[in-house]
């Protein structure tokens, strides 16, 4: 799967994952379902509670917890205060969270070299 990333690049969480998310009252949940085992070793390193919480910090959301879940390959984030209050008192257009899981899906991380500092295999193929 990294072999199509060239070294050091970033890399679209959407490349290695799909995401589905909600809502809780006033708390969005976005599922992260890696696509295969290697790209589930990869976002438990590299997609944080902080790296989220970074990303999803200009939309004013609070705390956000991860949980991880080995058996189907994938985490879970939960955003405190995400939803201006929930579905039924939001004003916001996306009062219950379904585009933050499309939204996380566009976040951009190290890649394997980057994050890695390098120890992974050589994408270059040009002696084979």
């Amino acid at each position: 799967m990294f072999s199509d990333h060239p070294p050091a690049s970033l890399v679209r969480v959407g490349d290695l994952a799909h995401a589905r998310s909600g809502d809780k009252g006033n708390r969005a949940n976005i599922g992260v379902v890696a696509n295969d085992a290697s790209c589930y070793a990869w976002l438990k390193e590299m997609l944080t509670e902080e790296a989220v919480a970074e990303f999803f910090r200009p939309l004013g959301i609070g705390e956000v917890r991860r949980y991880e879940l080995p058996k189907i390959q994938a985490l879970n984030f939960v955003l405190e205060n995400a939803l201006g209050g929930g579905a039924s008192r939001s004003l916001r257009i996306d009062s219950q969270g379904k585009a933050l899981g499309v939204a996380l899906l566009e976040m951009r991380l190290p890649g394997p070299e980057t994050a890695k500092g390098g120890d992974h295999e050589s994408t270059d193929r040009s002696s084979e």
